[in-house]
């Protein structure tokens, strides 16, 4: 079989995941060529995995001060750009398309008649899951921006829906501690306004990642760190808590690894504030919607839930696209699923949701009122 993975380069998570499964295909030995959008070709980073990988400009978003830019996301669209990508992209040569809600390889695909999978977060979106804020446009962007057939969406919670636990990294626990720091990675925020938040916090150490640092130094009690998959992984593994934006692949890696979440998400992005609603139903992380100290102090003095034990998902999907025609998609829902292990206390979260009491109907949730 040949597969072209496509992958969305705008998030971290994407090309997070796409390691995975990069990962899973190669342990199952199966060659895959990979495809990236959504960032400038020398932006990339730690990206060896990927082997000959291709580029392009695709579609993204752009951001200001934590809040998704609609002028300028408009302005950097260049759509006449993204039609000619699609049509100079040849899919002769594969049985399949792997998407990661990548729309040059889906769109391409869709006209080229090349069966597609979507796996992505965003495609957990199509179903009855907890959701904030979503337009009618969020909706159309969720089901139109990278079409495919077969949509395999990851959450944190199945709500009764044929979607997968989320897909992250194989990560040693036995090199998980607690030295008391805390990870911070707040790509969508000011940088200066980062620092200035975090330097209320003298006593603690904090290993801040963020796009703008180039280099490498210290700035009193911030170590300020320029985007590294490996060192990331190194001080996640350590830490005490993370500060993170509304994200879905950085979250779930926290919780695997039994790390408190502060969770800021991005103004105006829907898809960042159903993921924090979920997570504070959920009992998973707090959330900060504003900038404020005091936020962050009453968040230090919380103790943390404990870890989400989640099976390898990226090497069971790739398992499933190889065998598709005997393996059933509900067959792999029930099997991942039936893995997945939570803290005490979320566990009753979850069973009072599946009781559906008011506080937590579904209808409340789904529609963002939590």
């Amino acid at each position: 079989m040949k597969i072209l993975y496509g992958v969305q380069g705008t998030g971290n998570g994407h090309i997070s995941r796409a390691r995975e499964m990069a990962r899973a295909f190669k342990v199952l030995g199966q060659p895959v060529d990979f495809f990236f959008s959504g960032r400038e070709p020398d932006k990339y980073f730690d990206m060896g995995c990927f082997g000959d990988y291709r580029t392009a400009h695709g579609l993204t978003f752009v951001t200001q001060q934590g809040k998704i830019a609609p002028l300028q996301t408009a302005l950097q669209a260049r759509p006449f750009t993204f039609i000619n990508e699609v049509k100079q992209l040849s899919l002769s040569a594969y049985d399949v398309v792997i998407n990661d809600f990548e729309p040059v390889t889906a769109w391409a695909a869709r006209q080229q008649k090349v069966p597609t999978i979507g796996v992505s977060h965003q495609c957990a979106f199509t179903h009855p899951v907890p959701k904030k804020d979503q337009t009618w446009f969020d909706k159309q962007l969720i089901r139109h921006f990278a079409p495919a057939e077969q949509k395999i969406g990851l959450h944190w919670h199945h709500f009764d829906a044929p979607i997968l636990p989320p897909i992250i990294p194989a990560l040693d626990v036995s090199k998980v501690s607690n030295d008391g720091s805390v990870v911070v990675y707040l790509p969508f925020e000011a940088l200066d306004e980062v620092v200035v938040l975090l330097q209320h916090f003298p006593q603690v150490v904090f290993h801040c990642y963020h796009p703008d640092i180039q280099a490498e130094q210290q700035q009193e009690n911030m170590y300020l760190h320029p985007l590294s998959h490996t060192d990331f992984h190194q001080h996640l593994l350590r830490c005490m808590g993370v500060i993170a934006s509304g994200g879905f692949e950085l979250p779930s890696e926290a919780m695997a690894l039994g790390k408190k979440l502060l969770i800021k998400p991005l103004g105006g992005q829907f898809e960042q504030q159903s993921n924090t609603l979920t997570l504070t139903m959920m009992g998973l992380a707090q959330p900060m919607t504003l900038m404020e100290p005091s936020i962050i102090r009453h968040w230090l003095g919380v103790e943390p839930i404990g870890k989400v034990y989640f099976p390898d998902v990226a090497l069971a999907v790739a398992q499933w696209v190889l065998n598709m025609e005997s393996y059933q998609f509900d067959e792999l829902c029930e099997q991942l699923w039936s893995q997945v292990e939570f803290p005490e206390c979320v566990t009753d979260i979850l069973l009072d949701f599946q009781a559906s009491p008011s506080r937590l109907s579904k209808a409340n949730l789904i529609n963002g009122v939590y």
